[in-house]
């Protein structure tokens, strides 16, 4: 079939915001051209020759994405446009011009494989697409095999990398542990690995919750599906499950009351800041709440809800226009 391509033509700086809008509207990948030249880090991720030559004094990007022609296209580009009048009270978004095109069709769910391969964390973890192999690898390396599929959370976005490396720093041996909007599952992972004694992936997408698994296995790890409104929670090492945590009273029931020193959740700030008032029955006293997802003009607002919420904010980490907070819940 053929699909109905979508550009906007924008700024730079306003390429994060405009990604988050259109993930918020279910749009799930997008095409970014843009001048902004590439760190050293990425020209080795990327494992190119020849580098894009850029203009450093060009400002001008384009987002595309591309969607079903028998979708209601009329509808989405006003949602579109209207997040893009929101986003120009915060950011220049340039001449906001949308595009519209058709193109062949493509195997858009696969050919962005060839552009993740292994990358490390820190000097010690390490993030490797389960289809390539790992030429490079210390004795003591923690190497995390993923397949994302269509779910969030290959490693390699500033949010999951705060997220791990506050794993590392605050997880104890045998924590109980909840991942909030466990996506494909790498942040659960990690924290089985890390020595947690207990993990619960929870994830509002089941295609996600089934990436999570198959993660799981590929990595050795013991793990299971959860049925939240049938079964009792499993006592595999790590289990998964499908269930939106802040309007499903009952999971948050479910899971228990004080039941988890550590919850994680790597999502959106407008999600994180509901979650911090609910999920914090589900923390025990004195225990840690890491969010990330947090695009830094939201910064202020997720630490205030914390603070509203009995959180003491421990540690703001940032990297690239993202941030993460920790904070340990006062009962």
């Amino acid at each position: 079939m053929k699909w109905t391509k979508i550009t906007l033509e924008t700024t730079s700086e306003a390429v994060d915001f405009i990604s988050g809008m259109l993930y918020d509207l279910g749009i799930e990948g997008i095409e970014i051209e843009d001048n902004v030249p590439l760190t050293e880090e990425e020209k080795k991720q990327m494992f190119v020759d020849i580098l894009p030559i850029v203009n450093e004094g060009d400002n001008t990007a384009k987002v595309s994405f591309y969607v079903d022609p028998a979708d209601d296209l009329v509808s989405l580009l006003m949602r579109v446009k209207e997040g893009l009048k929101e986003i120009s009270e915060f950011v220049s978004v340039g001449s906001g011009n949308i595009s519209i095109s058709d193109t062949e069709d493509k195997d858009w769910i696969n050919n962005w494989k060839e552009f993740f391969k292994p990358f490390r964390i820190d000097d010690s973890i390490v993030i490797k697409p389960t289809w390539e192999t790992l030429t490079e690898k210390k004795p003591d390396d923690l190497v995390i095999e993923i397949d994302p599929g269509i779910s969030f959370g290959t490693g390699s976005h500033e949010t999951t990398k705060l997220c791990i490396l506050a794993l590392k720093k605050y997880l104890k041996q045998n924590d109980t542990v909840l991942d909030a909007g466990s996506g494909s599952g790498i942040l659960s992972i990690i924290a089985s690995k890390l020595g947690a004694g207990y993990v619960l992936g929870v994830d509002i997408d089941p295609i996600a919750t089934k990436s999570a698994l198959e993660n799981a296995q590929v990595n050795n790890i013991n793990a299971s599906e959860w049925n939240v409104h049938e079964n009792d929670m499993p006592n595999t090492p790590v289990a998964f499950a499908t269930a939106n945590l802040i309007e499903d009273q009952e999971i948050r029931t479910r899971i228990g009351k004080d039941k988890f020193d550590l919850v994680v959740a790597n999502i959106l700030a407008d999600v994180i800041i509901p979650l911090s008032g609910i999920i914090k029955d589900n923390i025990k006293d004195g225990g840690l709440f890491i969010c990330s997802g947090i695009i830094n003009t939201k910064e202020d607002e997720v630490k205030a809800a914390l603070e509203k919420n009995n959180y003491k904010i421990i540690e703001v980490n940032r990297m690239g226009d993202w941030v993460m907070v920790a904070g340990t819940v006062s009962k």
